[in-house]
């Protein structure tokens, strides 16, 4: 899992290379990043690195090819490469040929650069049915802590949602594809650091746990975290389109490249998250 000697950045050693963290014992907190990788997440990679810090990377399969280096360079370093699928469509819209092709086409994509199929996916927008779940032969990762990056575009908001709302054995739901995001990764990392987190990825997050295919999982909190029920409200949620105008960060109040305003003029209740990557 992590970068051996003669890897592409064994001679940085980031220090979170070794020893291996043990969630048991340690206050671990995964953050997560979506929708990637684009052109910030060079900086984001510079920024955990120098803090020593891992995360998991949930990447659209259609990008990988034009950053394979990046790809590889996140695998190298010690961080986690996941499944977003393919190009970001609405999972539970398509027949299950078409899901598995999104999956598989993502995998396959990865794997030919890192070596590795993904171990975890994450369905966009958070979205799932009887059909997704029984097509998809992944464990899915979801989140208890949103952000809101996308919708804030304001490092110093998306800064307090993160440290305010972390808890022991959170994933915590990030967006690579905005500046903004990653302009507030190095005050995330500096207070939650100061709250005495171990940034650990997916994988050593629920270390020992039994993920079981075509399951969904939104954290490994021993307080039992925030109750979701059925996902209903996760999969109801209004949101952006279909990823595409992703690398054309909209300005706050611009609705321009979005679905439906509807319900986004405010801040979601507690447990309706907008836009589940």
């Amino acid at each position: 899992m992590l970068a051996g000697p003669g890897s592409a950045a064994a001679e940085t050693e980031p220090q979170h290379q070794e020893p291996e963290p043990d969630c048991s014992v340690e206050r671990c907190v995964a953050l997560t990043f979506d929708d990637g990788p684009d052109e910030f997440t060079e900086e984001l990679l510079d920024t955990l690195n120098t803090h020593g810090a891992a995360a998991t990377f949930y990447l659209l399969g259609s990008k990988v090819e034009d950053h394979s280096a990046t790809v590889e360079r996140m695998a190298a370093e010690g961080h986690e490469v996941g499944n977003h699928t393919w190009d970001h469509p609405e999972l539970p819209e398509l027949s299950t040929e078409e899901i598995q092709e999104q999956v598989g086409r993502t995998d396959e994509a990865i794997a030919e650069v890192t070596g590795e199929a993904p171990r975890t996916m994450r369905p966009p927008y958070g979205e799932l049915d009887q059909t997704v779940r029984q097509t998809v032969d992944h464990p899915m990762l979801l989140w208890d802590v949103d952000t809101l990056d996308w919708q804030s575009l304001d490092p110093e908001a998306v800064t307090d949602v993160a440290v305010e709302e972390a808890a022991q054995g959170s994933v915590v739901l990030f967006h690579d594809v905005h500046e903004t995001t990653v302009e507030a990764v190095p005050y995330v990392l500096k207070e939650l650091d100061k709250q005495g987190f171990t940034f650990v990825t997916v994988d050593q997050l629920f270390d020992g746990q039994e993920l079981e295919p075509g399951a969904s999982y939104n954290h490994a909190r021993p307080d039992g975290g925030p109750e979701y029920g059925d996902d209903t409200e996760l999969e109801e949620a209004p949101r952006p389109g279909d990823g595409t105008e992703l690398q054309d960060t909209p300005e706050p109040g611009d609705d321009d490249g979005l679905e439906g305003d509807d319900g986004l003029e405010g801040q979601p209740e507690t447990g309706d998250d907008p836009w589940l990557q």
